[in-house]
């Protein structure tokens, strides 16, 4: 108990320590902690002077938690004996919290206490730079619950951040977690929360951060001038919505929080190179999971309560003029996202309905760019040879195939910037136009308008062109135009979506051309898929084992014709070690991770080709309507390369992992 003597006498601010078993035991883990060489002064900002902190409170004995609020006239003697009485009945609480929760005291004013009266440094979360391999040291869920953040990671210690170190309780769960001394610090409680949830939300979705890499609390916003992120609006439309719930209203799609948060959330995407935006209401868990997909993969965004799930759908049809109150049928329309204060960023959008009725949004970023040259897109030399001599070709038909987002675009504007030249009329008909480059006149078709790709090529042939390229051949009219004029004198692109190159002859009969006509204009077909690269800080190599070498030679010659010459195991090993090889040795390439690629081994993308060219075997299999079977084998034999056999010799290169090749392509 506290004594009424106490009651108003001024006390020091610390008490030096009478020997050096008053020191804290969780300090004595610090072994090597250098000796203070000043006092900190006011809130701490950097990781040395949180250690000259430490340093100090080891060497200081801090006077009773009940004192220090007395000598600071937070609390009368009777208020502290009143809490001491009822931390005994119920010894769960720590008596800092006792007295928040019996409105006695205010977080603040323990705060100053601990900092003042017991040393405790106090942290600014706004400033202070983060250890990730610290920060998973402690799950999301346990660090709310416990309201903990870790900073630094000795190697006895954890330095860990919560607004009442005095938790003894929750300390030795943390102990007993991480299998350190826990040393507590302070840090202000809303500051704490938020940073937790979002130094974890980047964790899951950014890809960049890893378990070594260090980074500002507060980053802004990448692009654009509000120095609020997505998360802290997030935090502030919660806030909102509660309130709003207390007086039976909803939130409006105009609601300025909620359209800052989108705006945020666009531009965050595009600073981390998504390719798409999913937002996901889950009526069950009630919440909204927004998801980015980055280099082909899915990662974790935000979460929002699911009662802002309507106001978020409607203010993103809003944006690109759909019918907000039509949510029974899926629509399609686009983002000019300028328009809305943010940067030449165009989105494809396309809301699902889904069960329970909701709605499902997809947002695809189509920034506009500069197109790629063919040297840069990965093909492999022969590749390059062979689209060479189909580019400068004066007529024929030319296809691009894959799935969505498989580089088809990317591919197709740098083979005619590969012709771009004065000399040449070239028209493209898109939707949208995503690469613009100078000296080509670009079109933007619209179908709700009638302006589709079958009539924007009907007028394209009556204004001279050259090189005409059609964004997707998706019907019967639009695939007999594009063959008629590379009929009649003209060089035509286009794009299918489908699997292999010899597929896309299948798929062109389904839409009902002539295959004489297709035969007789086809050119070529490239089909093409994007795999994660292995990231260029951290590759190693080594001698390929012997093993690993019969692997990959299996695998490659599971597609090869028997009679095909490399069939031969040492001529197609020789062949490789004339391509790849070291020294005379094949290498095996692995990334075991680092902070560059968030402990992955992969960052970015490479494409794989698999370039078909027309010969007069091949059209007469195409007139005969052959099946794909019967067009990959004679396409092997005159020198293709599967999609599977060009990852594989991207693997010997050390682009790529056999794992990504296999996960991505059929062979």
């Amino acid at each position: 108990m506290i004594s009424q003597k106490n009651k108003g006498q001024a006390a020091p601010d610390f008490k030096p320590a009478d020997n050096p078993d008053t020191v804290p035991a969780n300090l004595d883990a610090l072994d090597h902690l250098p000796a203070a060489t000043s006092r900190p002064v006011g809130m701490i900002e950097t990781p040395e002077q949180l250690v000259d902190a430490l340093a100090l409170q080891a060497k200081l004995k801090p006077i009773p938690l009940g004192e220090a609020f007395v000598a600071l006239d937070l609390l009368s003697v009777a208020q502290v004996n009143e809490a001491l009485r009822q931390q005994k009945e119920d010894k769960s609480l720590p008596l800092g919290q006792i007295l928040i929760n019996s409105g006695m005291l205010s977080q603040a004013d323990l705060q100053s206490a601990l900092v003042r009266k017991m040393g405790y440094p106090l942290v600014d979360l706004k400033k202070f730079p983060f250890d990730f391999a610290a920060i998973r040291r402690i799950p999301q869920d346990m660090a709310m619950r416990l309201k903990a953040l870790p900073l630094l990671e000795f190697p006895k210690a954890l330095v860990v951040a919560m607004p009442d170190p005095l938790n003894f309780k929750g300390n030795q769960e943390l102990e007993f977690l991480v299998g350190l001394k826990i040393i507590p610090v302070m840090a202000n409680m809303e500051d704490l929360l938020l940073t937790i949830a979002r130094l974890h939300r980047d964790i899951r979705m950014r890809g960049m951060i890893t378990t070594t890499e260090k980074s500002p609390a507060a980053k802004p916003s990448a692009i654009g001038t509000d120095k609020r992120d997505a998360f802290q609006l997030a935090n502030e439309l919660t806030k909102e919505l509660v309130d709003q719930a207390q007086d039976d209203h909803a939130i409006e799609q105009s609601d300025s929080t909620l359209v800052n948060l989108i705006n945020s959330m666009i531009k965050e995407a595009s600073s981390h190179n998504a390719s798409d935006i999913h937002i996901e209401p889950y009526p069950e868990r009630q919440r909204v999971l927004i998801r980015f997909r980055i280099d082909g993969v899915m990662r974790h965004y935000l979460e929002l309560p699911m009662s802002s799930s309507n106001a978020l759908v409607a203010r993103v049809k809003i944006m690109c003029d759909l019918d907000i109150s039509e949510r029974r049928k899926p629509q399609d329309g686009k983002i000019n996202f300028a328009k809305y204060g943010g940067f030449a960023l165009e989105l494809r959008v396309a809301t699902i309905p889904t069960t329970n009725g909701l709605e499902d949004v997809v947002m695809r970023l189509l920034a506009s760019s500069k197109a790629r040259s063919i040297d840069s897109i990965s093909l492999s030399p022969a590749n390059v040879k062979a689209l060479d001599r189909i580019m400068h070709r004066p007529h024929g038909m030319f296809l691009c195939v894959g799935p969505t987002g498989s580089g088809k675009t990317t591919t197709l504007h740098a083979a005619l910037g590969h012709i771009n030249n004065p000399e040449r009329k070239i028209w493209t008909a898109e939707d949208p136009v995503e690469i613009t480059q100078t000296g080509l006149r670009q079109i933007q078709v619209n179908p709700k308008i009638g302006w589709t790709f079958a009539a924007a090529l009907r007028s394209l042939l009556r204004a001279d062109p050259d090189v005409i390229m059609v964004g997707e051949i998706r019907d019967h009219e639009t695939a007999e135009i594009a063959i008629e004029a590379a009929l009649t004198g003209h060089l035509v692109l286009s794009t299918l979506h489908t699997n292999s190159a010899a597929e896309t002859i299948v798929r062109l009969a389904d839409l009902g051309v002539d295959p004489f006509s297709f035969a007789d204009a086809l050119q070529g077909i490239l089909a093409q898929r994007l795999v994660r690269r292995l990231c260029p800080k951290c590759v190693t190599r080594k001698t390929l084992p012997d093993d690993m070498l019969v692997e990959l030679i299996q695998d490659y010659q599971t597609a090869l014709p028997e009679a095909h010459r490399e069939h031969d195991y040492q001529t197609l090993t020789d062949l490789w070690t004339a391509r790849y090889g070291l020294k005379g040795r094949l290498q095996h390439y692995h990334a075991p991770g680092c902070a560059h690629c968030a402990e992955t081994g992969l960052k970015g993308r490479v494409a794989l080709h698999e370039l078909m060219t027309t010969s007069t075997e091949i059209r007469q299999l195409v007139q005969h309507r052959a099946r794909p079977k019967e067009l990959q084998a004679a396409a092997i034999t005159e020198g293709m390369r599967t999609l599977r056999q060009d990852g594989i010799e991207k693997v010997l290169a050390g682009l790529t992992t056999l794992a990504e090749v296999r996960a991505t392509t059929n062979d």
